[in-house]
């Protein structure tokens, strides 16, 4: 699935704000998905009155049904901004700009926030239906009976996370499966922890030279991200033990090369002329064109779609791997990127999965997450997308007047989100 954006209308994105990430279970376990979300959205609106609010949330709460209504509510936001709530794992802040670039331009919309939140330290637990529909329907005629129906529950009454984020049609992990795609395309365990080494030496980098300061929101006495590494190195990466398989002495995915449980929440202005001068004219970049893609994960890999919507998306624009300035990868796991990358660049897997007949050419490494990735600054689910997309545009927007940048964000279940940015 694709569009490219009408040359009549061009839609940009200015870098919103984020809170600092944390590891779950750190300095930000207090907070709620809400709390993370309120003192961001509050920071933006205080910038300008977005049209509508578009916000993420991937790990369900039960007290609310859509968290971007309640977050105008609790953020005291201007109740006449229509607000709803987006789900595509991890790629729901970055679908919900997608959302957002359909609406500019029609119905009066011409600024839209686009965020997300994740406090992956707190994983609810649920009742089985029939216990839930039992104890729910006596409390109706018989309130005691019904806290006595609650003391007894055992075990067995309850749906435990056992798996954590397993994907509910393999029942497998996100790890487990790309410890597959690690072997099928032969990523070594030391490519992936120099990716992870990269990742975190350009998180550093970025902290000591200011780069992130006006991207974040201090929140509980957190003024920045807490997971880059600074004692981090290669013979350390090293020394870590396999995580998802540990018993075929060929598992190669550890805590080291792996995004971390994290607590966070993000956002992104998208706008059109009109609406970035409400907002003070910031740097922005042009949406130029985007692509969604799916697969059967049984293929090949859980988190390999975009290795299919990257080439796609390049073709549909006759441009190579070199014509692109900047590369911002979602990093869940190091063996997903090396691996995305070693397929888009095979020209029989560009042909054969893509639909692709294109020399894309040889692929820029030192171009990819100059300031870090997900592996050093963390993954909170639906906060990703809209971190991952500020972070390019602030890169982009401070490049020569014409470059380019690719944007991609794989997802559980077999899909991924690939943007085209083009700086002013």
């Amino acid at each position: 699935m694709a569009n490219t954006i009408s040359a009549f209308q061009d839609i940009y994105l200015a870098a919103g704000l984020r809170t600092p990430f944390t590891k779950g279970g750190g300095a930000l376990v207090g907070e709620t998905t809400m709390s993370l979300s309120i003192p961001v959205a509050q920071a933006m609106a205080n910038k300008g009155r977005p049209d509508a609010l578009i916000w993420g949330q991937v790990i369900p709460d039960p007290t609310q049904s859509n968290i971007a209504r309640e977050l105008v509510y609790e953020a005291g936001l201007d109740p006449t901004i229509p607000a709803f709530s987006t789900v595509l794992a991890c790629s729901s802040s970055f679908v919900g700009m997608i959302q957002a670039a359909g609406m500019i331009g029609h119905g009066g919309m011409n600024l839209i926030l686009v965020g997300g939140a994740e406090t992956m330290s707190h994983l609810p637990i649920a009742l089985k239906a029939p216990v839930a529909d039992k104890i729910i329907s006596t409390f109706a005629h018989d309130p005691d009976a019904a806290l006595k129906a609650i003391d007894a529950l055992t075990a067995d009454d309850f749906l435990l996370p056992i798996h954590g984020w397993a994907n509910k049609q393999s029942g497998r992990s996100q790890g487990e499966h790309t410890e597959d795609t690690a072997k099928t395309y032969a990523i070594s365990r030391e490519d992936q922890d120099k990716r992870s080494y990269l990742s975190h030496m350009g998180a550093l980098k970025g902290q000591d030279e200011g780069f992130f300061k006006d991207l974040i929101v201090p929140v509980a006495g957190v003024d920045h991200d807490m997971i880059p590494r600074r004692d981090t190195s290669l013979e350390k990466l090293a020394k870590l033990p396999p995580v998802f398989d540990r018993t075929s002495g060929k598992g190669t995915i550890t805590a080291g090369n792996a995004s971390p449980i994290t607590d966070g929440a993000a956002s992104l202005w998208v706008g059109d002329t009109e609406g970035l001068k409400r907002i003070g004219n910031p740097p922005a970049v042009r949406l130029v064109d985007w692509e969604v893609a799916a697969m059967r994960y049984s293929e090949e890999g859980i988190l390999m779609a975009p290795a299919r919507a990257i080439p796609r998306l390049l073709a549909r624009h006759g441009l190579r791997f070199e014509d692109i300035q900047l590369w911002e990868i979602h990093e869940a796991f190091a063996a997903q990127v090396l691996a995305n990358i070693k397929a888009a660049s095979d020209p029989a897997y560009r042909r054969a999965k893509a639909g692709v007949d294109f020399d894309l050419g040889d692929f820029p490494w030192d171009r990819v997450n100059p300031h870090g990735g997900s592996l050093s600054i963390g993954h909170p689910f639906a906060a990703t997308g809209a971190r991952i997309l500020s972070q390019a545009t602030k890169e982009l927007a401070g490049m020569a007047s014409g470059s380019r940048a690719i944007v991609s964000v794989c997802a559980d279940g077999g899909q991924g989100t690939v943007a085209l940015l083009q700086a002013r």
